[in-house]
């Protein structure tokens, strides 16, 4: 809610202040319609051709996240802790083949049962019992295993900014875009030069619309946009981040609680449980 909160402050001082200073609307809204046309179509054509059609509905996708913001919160990083808590116990106490219950059909696991959110996070359950799934196939070198997660985990970083950089490349073209729409107004105006003073100022300052739109949406709504995409991904990654420092703090020999710790790190401050409630959490755990 705060992006269209700044969208439209953004508006309103950019409007507020030119009407208030004398300026007329009667020029902008006459002008408008035709040279957002202008623009509007000549930048989604470019974005149309520069993205798979994948590539544009994740695009479009994103625009909710944009909105809502990250999808997790300190509730969902506890949850989360607590399921890999109970997962590092169990491979410690009796073995990684203990596993298989949990990891086979997760939708059957008690331990998946017992956080839903997580169970309904397709990628999240798969990413957890793959990884635990390899333990049992006695791959359990910790560098091999933080090697390979890294690797995926990038892989998905790098898809899921896919609509942040859509949409900056999209900001970079419009003020060119702009000055094509004003382009077009200064031929149009070069046409008619025999009209009246009047009518030609009144030509041109429609053609000037075009460039003003065009630097507009590029700095005032698509590359904002795209960095606000991009923060939420990047809050996002974190999540995955906190299965990756856990399960690489097993494989080294630590404790469930010292590698649940090393997780609980990687959590944002603003969601980051203090130590003292995830033990409380952790240690009040009853799952079956």
């Amino acid at each position: 809610m705060l992006t269209i909160g700044g969208l439209v402050f953004l508006l309103a001082c950019v409007f507020g202040s030119y009407i208030v200073s004398g300026g007329a609307m009667e020029p902008l809204l006459e002008a408008m319609p035709f040279e957002l046309w202008t623009i509007g179509g000549a930048a989604m054509g470019t974005f149309l051709m520069s993205n798979s059609m994948h590539d544009v509905k994740h695009t479009l996708g994103a625009f909710g996240k944009m909105i809502k913001g990250g999808a997790y919160k300190k509730a969902d990083y506890i949850e989360l802790l607590s399921l890999l808590f109970f997962f590092v116990r169990l491979a410690s106490s009796k073995g990684a083949m203990a596993l298989e219950a949990h990891i086979e059909k997760p939708e059957e696991s008690i331990a998946f049962q017992k956080f839903p959110k997580i169970l309904k996070n397709h990628h999240m359950s798969e990413m957890i019992c793959d990884y635990l799934r390899m333990f049992g196939m006695n791959c359990d070198d910790p560098n091999q295993i933080e090697d390979l997660m890294g690797r995926e985990l990038k892989k998905t970083m790098n898809e899921e900014m896919h609509p942040s950089h859509a949409l900056q490349s999209m900001a970079d073209a419009l003020p060119a875009l702009g000055i094509v729409a004003a382009v077009l107004g200064v031929i149009k105006t070069m046409s008619h030069i025999n009209e009246p003073p009047a009518v030609l100022g009144a030509m041109i300052g429609g053609a000037l619309v075009g460039t003003f739109l065009g630097v507009l949406l590029a700095y005032g709504m698509a590359g904002p946009f795209a960095t606000r995409i991009k923060g939420v991904v990047e809050e996002e990654a974190k999540y995955f981040d906190v299965v990756k420092a856990v399960l690489v703090a097993h494989l080294h020999g630590n404790a469930p609680q010292v590698s649940v710790e090393t997780g609980r790190k990687m959590v944002p401050t603003q969601y980051m449980p203090s130590f003292a409630e995830l033990e409380t959490t952790v240690q009040n755990l009853q799952i079956g």
